[in-house]
């Protein structure tokens, strides 16, 4: 038999200042079961707060919590139910450690969250304390507290979208504070109709107050900002415009490629192949030397770069213009010199960069709107590489809701 000082060790152990412990059972292949009361006498009605010392009736259930070592631990619980002399109902009492309907403890939630935010479901799952059910109800209390539906004091907001299912062109659109660097919203879309009714819920007073809005070249995105939130500049993403440039360089690259490989197929002199073949080998392996920003290639990608431009002048020529380019974004700092910066890199980019040079005309107010603040998505682009390690490790979750909730956890969630 415990004595009364085991039992007051296990109350202070346990350290839930709304119940104590007052006695226990240990159970080899179940665990631990302490056995709860309340330490208040009285409940207090929701409806009128009044306090109330008439029991109406006991309602004793068993819900789990932290695990004590290898043991687990359950908690015998009476959430007693009281009548109101005032409201003349009956109603039950409200714990903050445990909520109604749960079969766990707030904190052992907690700790699952975090652990589900580390890992995923189902390695968190198989340990065996709790279930993917219960897993994916404790996201969704979490998300409902932490009221992830409406942003506030949002200034400059971002839109970007990723692939669910990569080559599938499933792909769904996130909203980000680009003041907080956190997601607000994951749609399951990236169509017109899908942002419009997000923004339209967030209400009036919150887009009035947006000053910015960083967007890739999509005209439909530029369609709902127009639409929606009439305060905000339209600033293109600078790193969208330089992948546009990037894709047409690499494009001229393995045009290039093609032409050279079937020219060594037909000449017939030794001097004429020898020739074509020096320079086919700078052009294989040479994408990232061409692509990637000149200052960050290290020495192999450097060599490389110099063997390719000394035999493919259009490349050569294509590839300063796009480092050119990356230099106006890097180091202008105001939108007037921008206006002539940009102005004479498209006389010059024009015969080399004919798609890119019309994306500029079309999108040349919102460009410009960059060098006003530097106002970009880059972080975007960091938020959605975490979401695709996330989309990677989410085969836990049963449905687009639960993965939508995962990811803004994973920014939003304090235990």
């Amino acid at each position: 038999m415990v004595n009364k000082k085991d039992i007051k060790i296990l109350s202070q152990i346990l350290d839930i200042d709304e119940v104590k412990v007052i006695s226990h059972s240990i159970y080899n292949e179940i665990g631990i079961i302490l056995r709860t009361e309340p330490i208040k006498l009285y409940g207090v009605c929701p409806s009128c707060g009044t306090e109330s010392h008439k029991l109406h009736q006991n309602h004793r259930h068993i819900i789990k919590d932290l695990p004590f070592g290898e043991k687990q631990i359950f908690l015998e619980i009476n959430r007693r139910q009281f009548k109101c002399k005032i409201c003349k109902k009956p109603f039950s009492e409200e714990f903050n450690f445990a909520q109604k309907k749960r079969t766990y403890t707030q904190r052992l939630a907690n700790k699952i969250i975090q652990e589900v935010l580390e890992n995923d479901i189902q390695s968190v799952a198989s340990k065996g304390i709790v279930t993917t059910e219960e897993i994916e109800r404790m996201l969704k209390d979490a998300s409902e507290q932490i009221n992830l539906t409406k942003p506030t004091n949002l200034k400059r907001l971002g839109i970007d979208e990723i692939a669910l299912i990569k080559g599938k062109g499933n792909y769904c659109a996130v909203l980000i504070d680009l003041d907080t660097s956190k997601p607000i919203a994951i749609l399951s879309a990236r169509t017109q109709g899908v942002i419009e009714e997000t923004l339209t819920s967030w209400g009036v007073e919150v887009l009035e107050q947006i000053k910015e809005v960083s967007i890739d070249l999509w005209q439909g995105y530029k369609n709902v900002v127009i639409e929606l939130i009439p305060n905000a500049q339209v600033v293109a993403d600078r790193f969208h415009v330089m992948v546009q440039v990037n894709k047409e360089l690499d494009t001229q690259r393995k045009q290039e490629k093609r032409q050279i490989e079937e020219i060594i197929k037909l000449v017939t002199t030794s001097d004429e192949k020898s020739k074509n073949e020096k320079i086919l080998e700078a052009l294989k392996n040479s994408k990232y030397a061409l692509l990637k920003n000149e200052l960050n290639l290290n020495d192999e990608q450097k060599n490389k770069l110099i063997q390719l431009k000394a035999v493919c002048p259009t490349l050569k020529v294509m590839h300063e213009l796009k480092e050119k380019l990356r230099t106006i974004f890097n180091k202008t700092k105001h939108w007037y010199p921008a206006v002539f910066k940009l102005g004479m890199w498209l006389s010059k980019a024009k015969t080399y960069f004919p798609k890119s040079n019309n994306t500029f005309i079309r999108w040349f107010d919102e460009i410009i709107a960059y060098f006003d603040n530097g106002t970009t998505s880059g972080t975007v682009e960091g938020i959605n590489n975490k979401i695709k390690l996330i989309k990677r490790s989410a085969y836990g979750f049963k449905n687009f809701e639960n993965f939508r909730v995962r990811c803004l956890l994973a920014w939003h969630f304090n235990c």
